[in-house]
């Protein structure tokens, strides 16, 4: 059974086969292994706010920019080794492939050490920055802080070696950790939070033990794929050339997650500041925080068919640019993007239904604040999920763009858009409609509005780069051009 399992999600080359049946093999496991992965924090916000109180929950969503902000190298190392593994990998490249691997290797442990000693004491002064002035939630969002930047170095390696491993095709082995991870750390997180009453302290370290877990995994897995790759004391040499390229090829996407994430602080700085009337008629800067976690984590759920998709994608465009098989790239993006649409078509229809329903596994029932939580949560949240369809666009774009090396041009439209566009945009559409009975300190829907502009520009922008074609030019390897695969879907 497991056999014929992995005959259908194992380790790919996607530069054969029918386009669509490839990346759906691979994008599957990916998608499963997404949600996993993203069950970790969910598991950590329902328990919170479930076992804790909405402070809790506010707290936690207001460390995810900060923990952001110091992950940036993850998105640039693990989007650098994953471009050039893809590649190396179409291009039967071993010699190539077994350096980058080691080198990735060797500077995720040298940097994740640095961001554990810079991150512990640098979290509070930047929470700080986020107008947190609830002295529980800010008691909160330190303690879950601490406890994650002690699980850097775990993380660090679990992100990287699973984009490894993705970079080759192999999707399965990183979705059974996840699975079994991610059902580990219900365990903990339950034990933790509950009998043992750590509050968010307890759901971080549940956190960090199963990240630490999934890395050890991981890396036992990748030194027993020698017939693929082989880690040695050379390959863990680093090299310059491959740091080069890997900063070439990454910094631009890391980069624009750091300034996306100190955009992000600002702009929970402005979250943290509206005002809503509690049950209890009080004025709280609170219950808006709670708000815009649970309409995030919702988010964040449904973001999940279109970030596989867009691995899928960029994975597949790697290999097949490696290979030279540019025919099959194109055939890749109209296949994702159709399928992109079409997921995120019904994700808008099952959340501008159901949407309270999915926010309110969040909220415990005991809250005084659940009922306004969710009726407002519900108002702000059928604006934001028209994001999705502009997403699909540029999730699409950007896989192709990642998997042919051309990262700096989303860097570009990205910081645009997020930065010089949507933060001092959602300050004016908050604070310059004029001040409510029901609203004393700006309107809410304007965070979301700004958002659904922003990313609509975005992915317009991405997409028409998309159809100049100048990625194509990006290609770390020069393979010889293989026959096309005519109609082949």
């Amino acid at each position: 059974m497991l056999k014929k399992f992995r005959s259908l999600f194992g380790a790919q080359d996607m530069t054969q086969g029918k386009p669509l049946g490839v990346m759906m093999k691979f994008a599957i496991p990916l998608l499963i292994g997404n949600f996993a992965q993203l069950f970790y924090n969910i598991v950590d916000s329902v328990v919170v706010g479930n076992l804790v109180n909405s402070n809790a929950l506010a707290a936690v969503g207001a460390s995810a920019p900060i923990q952001q902000l110091f992950f940036v190298f993850f998105m640039t190392v693990g989007t650098g080794v994953s471009v050039m593994v893809s590649q190396y990998f179409g291009a039967k490249d071993k010699e190539n492939l077994d350096k980058t691997v080691g080198t990735a290797l060797t500077a995720t442990l040298v940097v994740t050490l640095f961001i554990t000693l810079i991150g512990i004491p640098l979290s509070v002064p930047i929470l700080k920055l986020t107008k947190v002035t609830d002295p529980e939630m800010f008691r909160f969002a330190k303690d879950y802080l601490l406890i994650t930047f002690i699980g850097t170095v775990g993380q660090g390696f679990y992100n990287i070696l699973s984009g490894i491993l993705r970079g080759m095709g192999e999707s399965i082995f990183p979705l059974f950790v996840l699975i079994g991870t991610a059902l580990l750390n219900v365990i903990l997180d339950l034990w933790f939070v509950g009998p043992l009453h750590m509050e968010v302290m307890g759901a971080a370290l549940a956190t960090i033990i199963c990240q630490y877990i999934s890395a050890a995994v991981c890396l036992i897995r990748l030194l027993h794929m020698k017939n693929t790759v082989t880690v040695t004391r050379e390959s863990l040499h680093p090299r310059k050339a491959i740091i080069g390229q890997i900063a070439r090829i990454g910094l631009p996407s890391g980069i624009q997650q750091g300034i996306l994430s100190v955009s992000y602080i600002f702009v929970q700085s402005l979250i943290n500041s509206i005002v809503i009337y509690d049950a209890a008629g009080i004025a709280s800067t609170t219950v808006f925080a709670a708000i815009n976690v649970a309409i995030s984590k919702v988010d964040n759920i449904a973001m999940l068919p279109n970030q596989a998709f867009s691995m899928a994608g960029s994975t597949f465009a790697g290999q097949n640019i490696g290979a030279g098989r540019l025919d099959r790239v194109r055939q890749g993006f109209k296949i994702i993007l159709t399928t992109s649409l079409i997921v995120s078509a019904l994700l808008i229809t099952i959340i501008s239904f159901f949407g309270g329903n999915l926010m309110s596994m969040f909220i415990s029932e005991n809250d005084p604040n659940r009922n306004i939580i969710l009726s407002y949560g519900v108002q702000m949240q059928r604006i934001m999920v028209w994001c999705y369809l502009a997403m699909s666009f540029t999730q699409a774009s950007s896989g192709v763009l990642r998997g042919a090396g051309d990262t700096f041009p989303v860097m570009c439209f990205t910081i645009i858009g997020t930065v010089f566009m949507r933060m001092p945009m959602a300050y004016m559409m908050v604070r310059l409609p004029k001040a409510t009975a029901e609203f004393p300190a700006g309107d809410p829907a304007g965070v979301y509005w700004s958002m659904l502009i922003c990313f609509s520009l975005v992915a317009g922008a991405c997409y028409v780069y998309y159809l100049t074609g100048k990625w194509k030019k990006k290609a770390l390897t020069r393979a010889r051009p293989q026959p096309a695969d005519g109609a082949e879907v």
